[in-house]
């Protein structure tokens, strides 16, 4: 028991021995710090005092600096200034000397301007006497000469009148024979120049087809028994068949080239077949028939290929494309047709006009003859009544009534139209026709005029398409001539027979000569 107390007691005395070591450690640390902090606060305060002495340096220099800025820019500010006022007062100055100036001009002007009116009140006094003299002279003129100042310059006026309508006149002549000439060189050359620039080929159609045989025993074979094959043919085909003695060859002859071209088709593809009856003919004809139709399209859409023309109906292709089956004096009428085409659309483009609708107008202008073996009227009319049945342009429509005179034209393309016709039918070659009938024509068209009184001689020019008649001067006026052409259109008309139009031109010419010796 003593030792447990003895054993608190040490352990209460060495935690009172601990505690005061540890309060004396605390003191002496205390002690220590205290007199670092003085230490450093008076440390602190030196560099203080260091820092505000050298801010107070460095302020009171930067304000020395400004100062001396300040005192710079006042000085630059009062040079300007100073500068300035001698500017204005220069320009004032100037002001001055000019208002001077402009006084003095003031001046001058109104003594200028009071000399030009004593100058203008004398030169007004003038021309009151001058207009008294004009007076006086003119009442001694009118009594010397009996005649009032307004009746003579009526009488002048009358005289200027005269010269300048002589004048007007001879300028309007001289100008109109210019134009005419103008207009008749431009023409040519318009025509020439077209021309030149479609150059086609003359192409003549003709009434026979010969189809070559490969032997003379196919004769025999085409004839048939008892001719039954040849009958059958030409009934179907329409078409004559000659097998005469020309050796492998037949001639089939028909004025209707579309049946001629069926029926050679037809006879050439029963040669290579060898199988020669009546049914076999019949069929072949009917396949032909159909092959050809065909043919008649794509000889439609070639010429409007060709053209450049487009919109055209179906049915009204085809129509176009069974001209290249028909002539006119021996000339193919889809070639002539594209020709008369080709030709207006040129003419129209050196004239400024739609080329395209020339060209339509030209295509469609006797589209009438592919059906007017078909139809009753004249190709004319057939072709006016398709076109409005396939809604043409009437500028198409008018080209068509009018091409060969029967309608007056309403537009330049119609008038084109009808120039490239007589063009194209009129050319060397175009038409089949022998130098013979050629000459016998023209000699019938001369003497139409032989009966007629007053006249002296005729002349057939252009081909037939043109009479021009002389008429004596002495035994016809002017107004008779008139009359004569009147009666020998009438004559052409009654006895002959022609294509087209042919042009009656009278002329009564008076020529009054004399030589000097």
């Amino acid at each position: 028991m003593n030792n447990i107390v003895t054993f608190i007691l040490l352990v209460f005395v060495g935690i009172a021995i601990g505690a005061a070591i540890v309060y004396i450690l605390n003191y002496v640390k205390g002690s220590s710090a205290t007199k670092k902090s003085e230490q450093l606060l008076e440390k602190t305060k030196k560099e203080a005092e260091k820092i505000k002495r050298d801010s107070i340096l460095e302020t009171k220099e930067e304000i020395h600096k400004l100062k001396m800025d300040a005192d710079k820019e006042i000085k630059e500010k009062k040079a300007e200034m100073k500068e300035t006022e001698s500017r204005l007062t220069q320009r004032e100055s100037t002001m001055d000397k000019r208002d001077l100036l402009f006084q003095k001009r003031e001046e001058a002007l109104d003594e200028r301007d009071a000399k030009l009116s004593l100058k203008q009140a004398s030169l007004t006094e003038e021309q009151a006497k001058i207009e008294e003299i004009k007076k006086e002279q003119i009442q001694v003129l009118q009594e010397l000469s009996g005649i009032s100042k307004e009746d003579a310059k009526v009488m002048v006026m009358e005289k200027v009148k005269e010269s300048m309508n002589l004048e007007i006149a001879n300028y309007i002549k001289e100008r109109e024979n210019e134009a005419k000439l103008e207009c008749d060189k431009k023409a040519r050359e318009m025509l020439v120049h077209s021309m030149q620039r479609y150059a086609a080929d003359v192409a003549e159609e003709q009434t026979v087809t010969v189809v070559n045989l490969p032997n003379d025993e196919m004769k025999g074979r085409i004839i048939g028994r008892e001719g039954r094959n040849i009958r059958t043919i030409e009934a179907i085909t329409g078409v004559d068949l000659i097998i005469d003695d020309t050796p492998e060859a037949v001639v089939l002859s028909s004025f209707d080239p579309l049946r001629r071209e069926i029926a050679r088709v037809t006879l050439e593809t029963l040669i290579k077949d060898g199988r020669i009856h009546p049914t076999r003919i019949e069929e072949l004809y009917d396949k032909t028939s159909k092959e050809v139709n065909q043919k008649i399209v794509e000889y439609g859409n070639n010429a409007l290929f060709r053209l450049g023309l487009t919109k055209f109906d179906p049915k009204l292709v085809e129509i176009i494309g069974k001209l290249h089956f028909r002539t006119s004096y021996g000339q193919n009428a889809l070639t002539h047709s594209i020709e008369v085409a080709e030709l207006a659309g040129i003419l129209a483009g050196e004239l400024g006009e739609n080329v395209t609708l020339a060209k339509r107008a030209g295509l469609m202008h006797d589209i009438g003859k592919a059906i007017d073996h078909e139809v009753e009227g004249s190709h004319v009319d057939i072709g006016v009544d398709i076109a409005k049945k396939y809604h043409e342009p009437s500028v198409v429509i008018n080209a068509i009534a009018s091409h060969h005179g029967d309608t007056e034209a309403t537009s330049v393309i119609s008038v084109i139209v009808a120039i490239c016709d007589a063009l194209s039918a009129s050319r060397p070659g175009a038409r089949n026709d022998s130098l013979e009938n050629y000459l016998k024509r023209l000699e019938q068209l001369e003497k139409v005029t032989e009966d007629i009184p007053g006249i002296d001689k005729s002349f057939a020019v252009q081909a037939g398409r043109e009479l021009r008649v002389i008429v004596k001067p002495e035994e016809v006026d002017d107004l008779t001539s008139y009359k004569i052409a009147r009666d020998v259109k009438e004559k052409i008309e009654k006895e002959m027979q022609y294509p087209g139009t042919i042009k009656v031109t009278v002329i009564r010419e008076v020529r009054a000569q004399e030589e000097a010796k």
